[in-house]
């Protein structure tokens, strides 16, 4: 099993920690795991995105020009990522600032309102990442929740541990609320 995922959005909204969360917990599991992040100099507020690789088998390249899966979190994400999803691919995305919705009847369509369940529900903003996070485990278990509490520990500093159960309380909470849009 080899799974190929971009995740984009603008800086700040936790692109690149979610990517390294994932690829640490990947590692956690035993696979063979890629993370290469691509950000420009304004970091915050400008367009990032991380793409990861999860295989059983020794992984080639981390460049790609198509994704199994997309996580986008903006709309310039959505206009760039959407077409380079694999045919029966998935997309998950937040509908916040989201004004064009996904378009495309060949893939896999998912709907997570992170960043408002992440204020409103969990009273936390910065957790809207973990919460897409779920919204993608929900749809695809790629990796076992007790990986992405050790991916957790391996990529928070020490100083942030005392965060994880909230962050573990959104990944429950994005698949609790993550919606299907379309499925082919």
């Amino acid at each position: 099993m080899t799974e190929e995922i971009i995740i984009a959005g603008f800086g700040g909204q936790g692109v690149l920690s979610m990517g390294g969360i994932l690829a640490y917990a990947g590692v956690m599991q035993g696979k063979e795991v890629t993370w290469m992040p691509s950000y420009g100099p304004e970091m915050r507020g400008g367009t990032s995105n991380v793409t990861v690789i999860l295989s059983d088998e020794m992984i080639s390249s981390p460049i790609l020009n198509e994704y199994d899966t997309a996580i986008i979190l903006n709309q310039p994400s959505l206009d760039k990522f959407e077409k380079m999803i694999k045919k029966g691919g998935t997309l998950i995305y937040d509908g916040n600032g989201i004004n064009r919705h996904p378009e495309r009847e060949d893939i896999n369509i998912y709907r997570a309102d992170a960043a408002k369940a992440a204020a409103s529900d969990l009273k936390n903003p910065k957790v809207a990442n973990m919460i897409v996070l779920g919204a993608l485990l929900k749809q695809n278990p790629i990796i076992l929740d007790e990986n992405i509490k050790k991916g957790l520990e391996k990529a928070l500093p020490e100083r942030h541990h005392r965060l994880i159960p909230l962050n573990l309380k959104a990944v429950e909470k994005g698949k609790e609320i993550v919606k299907i849009i379309r499925e082919v």
